[in-house]
């Protein structure tokens, strides 16, 4: 696909302004979504196709050919597909009977071992213990995950299917042939994979997001997140010889589809939807996304692709676990927050990779980074800060202290440790450290408080971050004598590490700027520094001397973190296969964790204490998630009804749902009622705290006993007073679901900022917590 700009659309004319076409030439042609909601009743796959391929006839010209414009056809888990057109074409396509919205399509970005073994020991913290070895159990066999991803590595040993059983026989997807890709290159643990390109050279883009032509992953992402999530146990797993053990998916036995939305520029909206629709249909149980738009172009729901997909894989019972992003630690930063989707926040585990500094006299300072230093042991080398090294002759506008590009003289830094600053979300560090590199300088030490906690791979180039407190004591020692000298020590694993778990600094942050009555994000999961499979083509440079590419690597993301979730879920809905999607979130919101290893609650990178605008309802608990007790319930109905309070009309609807012909909002929709929403948790907005607010729950009663009695308390600040109504829940055989409302009342004239507390119903085993969020004004 070389030649084209890559636009998508979902078909409404309201959607489809004319501005968006200002500036393309006439003759142009763009990538097009055509979105035509539900899959019509009694309509095959091959009749939609038929249908798709004459609205494509309808408008195009004399002589063109609707199957070589359409690039694919949406027709399983609703309807529409993704042509190439010109702009008069999709003017024309967007005025047609049944075409619901039109869109241009975005191209969406990657959100880019012991976290198991950490979770299940945080995990004993909660009151109801299940078996620890529950996720690890067969009942988990016949669960399948898809992952709309950057494709897979068949090979990887986390993929080998030893003992386990034949193919689930409700699986109807397929193993696609592509590039180095073979319909064999499957088997009983990775089942399924599927890619989404064109072969249309003429039509080709000269960007390569769509020169993928195999479900193979060229980039490595994919196969750390689906083995991450479902991997099979590898004995003596590690990263050159860092993080060593044996690396596992959250649920060993769970089966793996790979669906290959995500090229070299981007993972478009076109493919996404493509992804989504295929793995409706090829009956995967649960969907596992790591990847998102950006947190400055996020479009509304109905122009989403993965909150469209996402939606109709709910209403099909299809599980889908999405990456917050990360753009953090600024507020109000998250994505992926469509209330039918489990939104995961990424925290550290108890695992450092620590890389010390060693300074004249032999005193060592803390750092920590990936790298294996060939320096010697002893400090022999000299030091500068950059700030010294300053370029007399630069004209470039930056700051030599924090080793900007082109401010620094090569001639005062080569054979040197060169210590630098560093601010949070510079993303030039990487740059930086090349050019130090390049430049002659014999290893660097960056100084940063909020990314201290994530090691960044440096490989052979030795480097190592810092905090401020640190980099004190080591500018305390350079201005002390003449001639500073010191060294970097090659990293070393430490285990154990505290406090754990903290939430990673590039974790996107709440409150959801989409709907302010939605709590998200949902939950946290470990999402630095996560060991699992990788493709064995790692750049040669990045290579340890004597050794060969490593099939594991260490990697930070909510990427990381969203899987971790996928697998548990997958784990609950083995446990309990009739549950739905709402069911299997409230298990993993309502049984998490908010406190340390240290017993003390969780904290952030910069040691205040974590918010549920930072981890949602807290740490997920593999373990504690298989039998929360009570859960909150929820539908398409009731989403409709969100929907409804968000503000759209039932025609928009149609945008995201499958609602029925005639369906009529509730006279009184309101902003103000998306709260009501049945969900884990509560987000109030707007409260001035003049008059109380009211909120409505129901609780469904999953546990063992059907006659059960759950008593509330609550944990509110003291400018709140909240009320719990009942404050008993009485189940039993023929009484399983009952209501309650929690009722907000300010204890002060006004309520400004943000409040946060909990409400946690018990019956003396289980525990179930809700977190709330009141932002006043």
């Amino acid at each position: 696909m070389k030649g084209s700009v890559v636009i998508g659309i979902f078909l409404s004319l309201w959607s489809l302004a004319p501005q968006q076409f200002m500036g393309m030439q006439e003759a142009k042609r763009e990538v097009y979504v055509i979105y035509m909601g539900a899959v019509p009743v009694a309509s095959s796959g091959d009749m939609l196709r038929e249908n798709h391929l004459q609205l494509l006839s309808s408008v195009l010209r004399r002589g063109q050919s609707p199957e070589k414009t359409l690039l694919w056809s949406y027709r399983h888990g609703f309807s529409g597909f993704a042509a190439r057109l010109s702009k008069e074409e999709a003017v024309a396509i967007s005025e047609k009977t049944g075409v619901v919205s039109v869109f241009l399509d975005p191209i969406y970005q990657l959100h880019t071992t012991r976290s198991w073994d950490f979770l299940r020991q945080t995990s004993l913290e909660t009151d109801s213990k299940p078996d620890e070895e529950a996720a690890s159990s067969n009942q988990t066999s016949d669960t399948i995950i898809g992952f709309l991803d950057t494709g897979v590595w068949p090979e990887s040993s986390s993929f080998n299917d030893k003992e386990m059983g034949a193919v689930p026989g409700r699986w109807k997807g397929v193993c696609m042939a592509g590039s180095n890709f073979s319909a064999s290159s499957c088997n009983k643990k990775l089942i399924g994979a599927r890619y989404y390109s064109s072969d249309d050279d003429d039509m080709a883009t000269p960007t390569t997001w769509l020169s993928g032509d195999s479900p193979r992953d060229a980039s490595g992402h994919g196969t750390h997140t689906a083995s991450t999530a479902a991997g099979s146990s590898v004995m003596d797993a590690s990263y050159y010889g860092l993080a060593r053990g044996i690396a596992k998916g959250g649920s060993t036995s769970s089966r793996i589809a790979m669906y290959r939305v995500c090229f070299e520029d981007g993972c478009p909206g076109s493919a996404i939807l493509a992804g989504f629709d295929d793995a409706i249909a090829d009956g995967v149980d649960l969907i596992s996304v790591s990847l998102g738009a950006s947190k400055f172009n996020r479009p509304d729901f109905a122009a989403d692709p993965i909150a469209i997909g996402a939606f109709h894989a709910m209403a099909k019972g299809i599980t889908v676990v999405c990456s917050a992003g990360n753009d953090g630690p600024s507020s109000a930063s998250l994505v992926n927050t469509a209330p039918w989707i489990l939104t995961v926040a990424a925290t550290t585990i108890d695992r450092d990779f620590e890389s010390d500094v060693v300074l004249g006299g032999n005193k060592a300072i803390k750092g920590g980074a990936i790298n294996f230093s060939g320096l010697q042991k002893s400090p022999v080398y000299p030091m500068i800060n950059g700030e010294a090294a300053k370029s007399n002759s630069s004209s470039i506008d930056g700051s030599a202290s924090h080793c900007d590009l082109g401010t620094l003289e090569a001639n005062k830094i080569r054979g040197k440790i060169v210590l630098c600053n560093h601010s949070t979300g510079d993303f030039s560090k990487r740059f930086r450290t090349e050019e130090l590199k390049s430049s002659g300088a014999v290893g660097a030490i960056w100084i940063s408080d909020t990314e201290r906690g994530v090691a960044d791979t440096y490989n052979s180039f030795p480097v190592t971050q810092i905090s401020s407190q640190a980099a004190d004591e080591i500018l305390s020692y350079m201005n002390s004598t003449k001639n500073p000298v010191g060294t970097i020590l090659a990293t070393v694993t430490v285990t154990k590490y505290r406090p754990a778990p903290v939430v990673a600094y590039f974790s996107s942050r709440g409150p959801s700027t989409e709907a302010s009555g939605i709590l998200k994000p949902d939950v946290a999961a470990p999402g630095v520094n996560i060991l699992a499979a990788w493709i064995p083509g790692e750049d040669s440079s990045d290579v340890p001397p004597g050794q060969k590419p490593s099939p594991f690597k260490l990697v930070s993301g909510t990427s990381m973190s969203c899987p971790h979730v996928a697998g548990v879920a997958a784990t609950v809905k083995s446990w309990n296969p009739s549950w739905s999607p709402a069911a299997i979130r409230s298990a993993i919101m309502t049984t998490a964790t908010q406190v340390n290893n240290d017993e003390a609650p969780l904290t952030t990178e910069s040691g205040s204490t974590a918010t549920p605008y930072d981890i949602g309802a807290g740490e997920v608990s593999p373990t504690a998630a298989l039998q929360p007790g009570l859960v909150y319930e929820a539908g398409p109905e009731d989403y409709f009804r969100f929907l409804c309070n968000y503000g759209y009309p039932p025609s928009k609807l149609r945008l995201i749902a499958d609602t029925h012909e005639g369906y009529k909002c509730p006279e009184n929709s309101s902003k103000q009622l998306i709260s009501d929403l049945n969900y884990p948790s509560i987000a109030i907005s707007n409260f001035t705290g003049k008059e109380s607010k009211i909120v409505n729950r129901i609780a469904t009663n999953v546990g063992a006993e059907e006659d059960a009695t759950y008593a509330v308390s609550v944990k509110s600040p003291p400018e709140l007073d909240v009320q719990v109504v009942p404050n008993k829940l009485h189940f039993s055989k023929n009484t399983t679901k009952l209501s309650y409302q929690v009722i907000f009342s300010a204890t002060k004239a006004s309520v400004k900022g943000d409040l946060f507390g909990s409400i946690t119903w018990s019956d003396g085993l289980h525990r179930v917590r809700s977190p709330f969020a009141v932002r006043g004004i």
